[in-house]
């Protein structure tokens, strides 16, 4: 990315976070914001979710790869586009992919998965800058509650502290793209315009390196 910051030409920017953390509705806002392509993943449209929030062990595979194939044709569809767009926001890395596979899936069922993935020859483009949401694994517990999805409330504790686990150790070791770290947990960009704005800000500002915001404060780390 150029030393310059985002304002000058943005091609591709992406929000990920677990679960409940609210990744989707900031990509939303975001795309609302710059006028841009929005891509977004559609797990109401993954017909064994359900059953594998339900019984995790018996449907894990299939979901997985059920996602994995959705990623792909999305993925497909960026390079059909042109991102010389002022801005395209995504709601989804494609590495997540093998985070949420070493996740859920066993030994010999990650052998298969590799092989699938190996043969799909995927290569996403680079984000200009990836937002990374964090929060309590006791917030997103609330936040899944009250948004009431039916198949969501069977997802259980521990599961959510597996993943939000497996993000901090994937963005620990992340330097692909410039990487704004957000404390989720204080702030609302859905219902709080203050909030929005201030981070609409500094994601306009940033250049490159790592960064960290919450609402009260922020700083390049």
């Amino acid at each position: 990315m150029p030393a310059d910051s985002l304002t000058s030409k943005p091609r591709y920017i992406v929000v990920e976070g677990p679960i409940g953390v609210g990744k989707t509705s900031l990509a939303e806002r975001l795309a609302e914001s710059f006028a841009s392509e929005l891509m977004l993943e559609q797990p109401w449209s993954n017909p064994f979710l359900e059953r594998f929030y339900r019984e995790p062990g018996s449907s894990a595979l299939p979901t997985q790869l059920y996602f994995l194939f959705q990623r792909a044709k999305l993925i497909e569809g960026m390079r059909q586009t042109d991102m010389f767009q002022p801005v395209g926001v995504a709601d989804f890395l494609l590495e997540k992919d093998r985070l949420f596979a070493g996740l859920t899936l066993d030994q010999e069922e990650i052998k298969l998965y590799e092989q699938i993935y190996a043969k799909l020859s995927l290569t996403a483009p680079t984000p200009d800058l990836v937002i990374y949401l964090q929060a309590p694994v006791d917030v997103l517990l609330q936040r899944i509650f009250k948004r009431g999805i039916n198949y969501e409330q069977w997802i259980e504790r521990r599961y959510l502290e597996r993943l939000t686990e497996a993000y901090a150790r994937f963005f620990h070791e992340y330097d692909d793209s410039p990487l704004l770290i957000v404390n989720a947990e204080a702030i609302d960009v859905v219902n709080n315009e203050r909030d929005y704005q201030l981070l609409f800000e500094e994601i306009t500002s940033i250049q490159r390196g790592r960064y960290f915001f919450n609402p009260v404060s922020h700083t390049i780390l």
